[in-house]
């Protein structure tokens, strides 16, 4: 390895600025912690590694050489340029340490995540939050490849997902209900009911297989699928809705979803209570430790 491609130590930029500063060896040694044959060692291979000397040794008080002159500059602006990425980057790390990473399935994102936050915030004071809103199983996913800290998603007991007990915990923060619903007619009911309408008669709009609501849908109502006629599909419980709206089929959503809807008429309940599916709102992390803010935000949503 020649002198050019070997590696450049910064301890030897230190050392030239000293030097450059003091103009005497002794004096810079003294300043750098460092016995004076050490300083002038680096120095010596600071010039072996630029090509070129850098120090007038002939003179005194000891002056840079043209070259010296010209380096100077950008061994400082080098220095000052490390300190300042070091700086930030431990800020940043800091910073990274106190944030909290959530992952949501779509229709909490939207309307529980954000009052449900408030709630923790008059309790705890939080730091950063991301929020990755996307289906179940990317959600999943998410907290499988430990991008996220926490999954805030809907559940039911008898409906198992990806996230084993052996690897994760949950706990219970809300609930809420899937209901089927239908667009309301001027005058009277729903547009169809399930259980009135010749089952084939009624349109059905339903969730992805990627969808939990879906996934819950499929394994505790299957009848719901099976007598029905499926018209149309989509991972978002949001999407789902707007068809509704529009007169497009039934579909079973969140109560918390549509809430509104239903009081102001605009919806109406498609089915009686036992087409109805009782949910947990759950949040899910990790059972190995986090980082304190993580954990302090743990602590504030699982103790009763």
């Amino acid at each position: 390895m020649g002198p050019g491609n070997r590696p450049l130590d910064l301890a030897w930029l230190e050392d030239f600025l000293a030097l450059a500063d003091c103009g005497n060896f002794s004096r810079a040694a003294e300043l750098r912690g460092i016995a004076q044959p050490a300083l002038s060692r680096h120095i010596k291979s600071l010039e072996e590694w630029v090509g070129v000397a850098l120090v007038d040794r002939s003179a005194y008080p000891v002056s840079l050489t043209p070259a010296g002159k010209r380096f100077r500059p950008a061994a400082q602006a080098l220095l000052d340029d490390l300190l300042a990425a070091r700086r930030a980057a431990c800020a940043l790390d800091a910073l990274a340490a106190q944030s909290l990473r959530f992952a949501a399935t779509h229709v909490l994102s939207l309307r529980y995540f954000p009052t449900w936050l408030a709630g923790i915030e008059t309790q705890l004071a939080l730091g950063p939050i991301d929020v990755v809103s996307d289906n179940m199983a990317a959600c999943e996913e998410l907290m499988l490849q430990r991008k996220v800290q926490f999954l805030l998603c809907h559940g039911h007991p008898d409906v198992p997902n990806r996230l084993d007990e052996t690897r994760f915990v949950s706990t219970r923060i809300g609930d809420d209900v899937l209901m089927p619903v239908a667009a309301s007619q001027p005058t009277q009911g729903p547009r169809w009911k399930i259980g009135i309408a010749t089952p084939a008669e009624v349109p059905v709009l339903a969730y992805s297989e990627a969808s939990g609501l879906g996934r819950i849908m499929r394994s505790l109502l299957p009848a719901a699928f099976q007598q029905h006629h499926t018209v149309f599909t989509a991972h978002h419980a949001e999407l789902l809705k707007t068809m509704v709206l529009e007169g497009r089929g039934v579909a079973w959503l969140p109560r918390s979803l549509v809430d509104r809807e239903l009081q102001d008429g605009r919806l109406q309940l498609a089915g009686e209570p036992q087409w109805h599916v009782a949910l947990d709102v759950r949040l899910f992390r990790r059972r190995a430790d986090q980082n304190d803010a993580a954990e302090a935000f743990w602590q504030a949503v699982s103790t009763p």
